[in-house]
């Protein structure tokens, strides 16, 4: 750990960071500071090496420095890192995210997640002429005022839940955001029969991973999908995560579901600050310069986030990519169930292709925020620091999940597989100790 770097730190930042949970606060120690990444691995400044399951938070499906993205970077910023102007790579990345979306026939670029479902939120009450959005318990979806209303990811992480789970957001703006939980038709359906008219969208992550790794029924979806077409509201599926991730077309392709409006993340930008939404023709129309709907950004398009995602995208088309990491995160799913079962720890590991999740509770693993038994959090705050201890980089948060890459491969799998058991023997060693 690099002291002196911390208490610079801290001294220049809030926390020391740059985005809350990085500070590590909801697990013991405190948080090394990474100097560079190569395929699996990253090294903190002290020189220590890590298997990363983070992946910049789920971005990095190649891993980190791909050769092509590397290249595709370098060669971009040889000719210019900003312009201000549309650039050739920003229509061919936008033609093939088109490809692998059929639901959507325009998208317009922008520099963050966040700043995709903020935008489209506003296209949906701009499109549909309403103000009332609809989402669900524990989802996060950026830190866009409508949208930090019983949120997850570093709201659930820090114990924020409140209505509005941030300081600074007026009730006025959060009065305007229903809450209903996952998993809940008749929930879905009393609310739609009391305010429909007033809904303008559901903003839903179609594969909810930042309170836990949540996976919906696929009726749950068809049921979302065909109440808000009854009621004339729009359909948002945020998949800042799982676009490009689940499947080449996201969870629209995985769950055969159409939504009318997606919203992507830097995935496509192959780690790049960028983001995307996406949606049909008669409602992209009224985003400006067509229509009424003001959004822009000087940022936006950006021709190395650009170059990097048409080159992501170009390795993630190449055969047998997605049975890859299909393959490696099915044996770490194997390895860390056994490994919870030899020590007898009631425990699930869920997963959605190469997204997994720890869930430290007896039981099925849960489908809705309400069903998260909280208490888990506090054995995984001892098991990270062993986990870090034994060369595996998982996230500071028992709510975030890990990522596969097509970087790892059997052995850092292993290996990563071994840090659990590893870690779970120093904890429960400790536990006896102090009994």
């Amino acid at each position: 750990m690099n002291k002196s770097l911390l208490e610079r730190a801290r001294a220049a930042m809030p926390g020391g960071v740059s985005s809350p949970v990085r500070a590590f606060g909801s697990v013991e120690g405190d948080p090394p500071f990474v100097a560079r990444g190569r395929g699996a691995r990253i090294w903190d400044t002290t020189g220590r090496g890590y298997v990363d399951l983070v992946g910049s938070w789920g971005p990095l499906i190649l891993g980190h420095t791909h050769p092509a993205v590397i290249d595709a970077v370098v060669g971009a910023a040889s000719r210019g890192l900003t312009f201000g102007a549309t650039c050739p790579d920003e229509v061919e990345l936008a033609e093939a995210l088109l490809a692998r979306f059929p639901c959507a026939d325009q998208l317009r670029f922008v520099s963050t997640g966040t700043e995709a479902v903020m935008s489209a939120v506003r296209l949906a009450r701009g499109f549909t002429g309403r103000q009332r959005i609809v989402k669900f318990d524990g989802c996060y979806h950026g830190h866009a005022d409508a949208l930090l209303v019983h949120a997850g990811s570093g709201l659930a992480t820090i114990g924020n839940g409140a209505q509005p789970s941030s300081a600074g957001v007026p009730a006025c703006v959060a009065e305007l955001t229903e809450v209903l939980p996952l998993d809940d038709e008749q929930a879905l359906d009393d609310l739609f029969a009391r305010r429909g008219s007033e809904i303008a969208a559901v903003v839903m992550e179609p594969v909810p991973a930042n309170s836990g790794l949540l996976l919906q029924r696929p009726e749950f979806l068809r049921h979302v999908r065909a109440v808000t077409e009854r009621h004339g509201a729009l359909l948002l599926f945020d998949e800042v995560i799982s676009g490009l991730r689940v499947a080449p077309g996201g969870a629209c392709e995985l769950y055969s579901i159409q939504p009318d409006i997606v919203t992507l993340g830097k995935i496509i930008g192959g780690g790049m600050p960028v983001g995307a939404y996406l949606a049909r023709a008669e409602i992209m129309r009224c985003v400006a310069p067509l229509g009424p709907v003001y959004q822009a950004g000087t940022l936006s398009g950006n021709p190395l986030a650009m170059a990097a995602g048409l080159a992501t995208l170009r390795e993630l088309s190449a055969p047998g990519v997605y049975a890859r990491l299909e393959s490696l995160a099915a044996r770490l799913e194997s390895g860390w169930k056994t490994a919870f079962a030899v020590r007898g720890v009631c425990a699930n590991v869920v997963r959605q292709g190469s997204i997994l999740w720890i869930c430290l509770q007896p039981g099925p693993a849960p489908r809705a925020w309400q069903q998260v038994d909280k208490r888990g959090a506090a054995m995984y705050a001892r098991l990270h620091p062993e986990l870090l201890a034994h060369g595996c980089w998982m996230a500071p948060s028992a709510w975030e999940v890990a990522f596969v890459s097509t970087a790892h491969d059997e052995a850092s799998i292993d290996a990563c597989v071994a840090a659990m058991g590893n870690a779970l023997a120093q904890v429960h060693q400790v536990q006896t100790a102090r009994s």
